[in-house]
């Protein structure tokens, strides 16, 4: 049996669907019951938890063989993250008295930048959960092609992506959500001993020029990119109600400049997903 954290969103919902296609039995957990019926009616075994809460955590670990945990994205957290510093601290505990015999953790592409920013909290759980007397790998995905989601209205509707990555001819590693599943499904069923870091991305780069050209051809309408001026953003931020976007802006400037980037080197196993931008965009239309 293998636990599933955050298997109602597009990644653990991802590696859910890959281990049931190879008959591997899974628990779903999840903070809402409703949300958690579709997969009861799939043959998972269901446990609720909120992921602050180390007791629940430890009831649906319990007897797992691997736990795949993805934190909830925090977009807008107060300064020092101390949200995501409790829910690291319960997950943490809640591993330390189930012990899986191995977990699986959702990074990110820059969770080792020593500048704080948004994907700092990936880095907090990488260096918290890296203590565990368990066998831990630490998927770092590239920056998600589904993040184009919020480009589809605009890009039909006005023709336009405006784009916060820039320069918009510059590329950066991307991945499709089903390659993570996969991925992380894969390794969920590895053997391994102490501490793994796998990064991934797809095998071709892609700026936001590029974005603009899958959208156009998809939506078969002109799309150009358009760059948002870095001094606008935290006005676009506030706007959306956000009360502290120095983080986000941070990650932004992050992939911008370059200092969020794969850390590579001898000691990391790189991997490439196979599903090009345009499939990993068509369902988002």
């Amino acid at each position: 049996m293998f636990a599933i954290t955050g298997i109602t969103g597009r990644v653990g919902s991802a590696v859910a669907e890959r281990l049931l296609a190879e008959g591997v039995p899974v628990r779903a957990v999840a903070r809402d019951a409703a949300k958690a019926e579709r997969w009861r009616r799939r043959g998972c075994d269901v446990a609720l938890a909120e992921m602050s809460d180390r007791n629940a955590l430890a009831r649906a670990f319990a007897n797992a063989a691997g736990v795949f945990i993805l934190l909830p994205p925090l977009f807008d957290p107060a300064p020092g993250f101390p949200e995501m510093r409790s829910i690291i601290a319960a997950v943490r505990g809640a591993l330390e008295e189930a012990r899986p015999a191995r977990v699986v953790c959702l990074s990110t592409v820059g969770a080792q930048a020593a500048q704080e920013n948004l994907l700092s909290q990936l880095g907090l759980m990488e260096r918290e959960l890296s203590g565990l007397d368990l066998p831990v790998a630490f998927l770092r995905a590239a920056w998600f092609m589904e993040n184009a989601a919020w480009d589809v209205a605009p890009a039909r509707e006005e023709g336009v992506l405006r784009s916060f990555l820039q320069p918009l001819d510059r590329a950066i590693p991307m991945v499709a959500t089903a390659d993570i599943g996969a991925l992380a499904a894969k390794v969920l069923q590895g053997d391994w001993i102490g501490r793994r870091v796998i990064e991934l991305q797809a095998p071709a780069l892609v700026s936001p020029n590029d974005l603009a050209a899958a959208l156009a051809k998809l939506l078969d309408r002109p799309v150009v990119a358009e760059a948002a001026p870095r001094s606008q953003w935290e006005g676009v931020f506030r706007a959306q109600g956000m009360h502290n976007p120095e983080p986000r802006m941070r990650m932004l400037d992050g992939f911008n400049e370059g200092w969020i980037a794969f850390e590579g080197g001898p000691r990391v196993a790189s991997v490439k997903g196979p599903t090009p931008l345009e499939t990993a965009l068509r369902p988002l239309l």
